[in-house]
């Protein structure tokens, strides 16, 4: 069975637990805002690959990952659910931790096939508001609980992340709302803000891509680490 994939990460260390491989899946059925992946978005861009030549690549560095584990990211990896599935089943065999980075928009019923190869999921909830979030991503915040739900019903371990944007998110109300909307599941482990940063913006020009939010500056160290502190 093949894929398409964007990129392959040999040795990250902020897309779960330790060191991972991360595999940056091709194809994404939003356009957030400050997508930090632009290239990622065409579902025929990136390139094809097997799941065992996939699997392959990841047993050469198994010594340094051995803490750690493989991370399917994107773009949407669940958008390609039977080839993350295959791949997740060939990882399990040999014993490597899976973790799946996903924006939660998806088919619930296909994800779940996913899920019981995964040993984490990482959601990025985009907004806690229906409207915000459509206008932020194009897509329903409806399918994102409906995805969390399977993933506590399944037991999976869960860790939220929201990425904060200066005048978006970055209140006090936008933040109680997050903590509030992810503690409703029982598989909650941790909740993550990360700071909106701008390096993708080269990415945009050259994919001759228009950065919407090109004007908008980074989010403040500082302003973060209180955010974290009141969640």
């Amino acid at each position: 069975m093949t894929g398409r994939i964007s990129g392959f990460q040999s040795l990250g260390a902020v897309d779960g637990p330790g060191l991972r491989c991360v595999v940056f899946f091709q194809g994404c059925n939003l356009r957030c805002k400050y997508c930090h992946n632009p290239e990622t978005w065409a579902a025929d861009g990136g390139y094809e690959i097997s799941a065992e030549a996939l699997v392959e690549k990841i047993d050469r560095l198994v010594p340094y990952i051995k803490n750690g584990g493989v991370t399917a990211s994107g773009g949407e990896p669940l958008l390609q659910w039977r080839f993350v599935t295959e791949f997740f089943r060939r990882l399990k065999e040999k014993g490597i931790h899976t973790a799946v980075d996903t924006s939660g928009v998806c088919d619930a019923r296909h994800a779940e096939e996913v899920l019981r190869y995964t040993d984490l999921v990482i959601c990025d909830i985009k907004a806690t508001d229906p409207e915000k979030f459509r206008a932020l991503t194009g897509g329903e915040l409806s399918c994102v609980y409906d995805f969390l739900s399977v993933t506590e019903k399944l037991g999976i371990p869960l860790w939220i992340r929201q990425v904060i944007v200066p005048g978006l998110n970055d209140d006090n109300a936008s933040v109680i709302s997050l903590g509030q909307e992810a503690r409703r599941y029982g598989n909650l482990e941790k909740i993550e803000l990360l700071p909106f940063r701008k390096l993708c913006a080269e990415k945009y020009e050259n994919e001759g891509i228009d950065f919407p939010m090109k004007d908008i500056p980074e989010c403040d160290k500082e302003k973060l680490s209180d955010l974290q502190k009141l969640l």
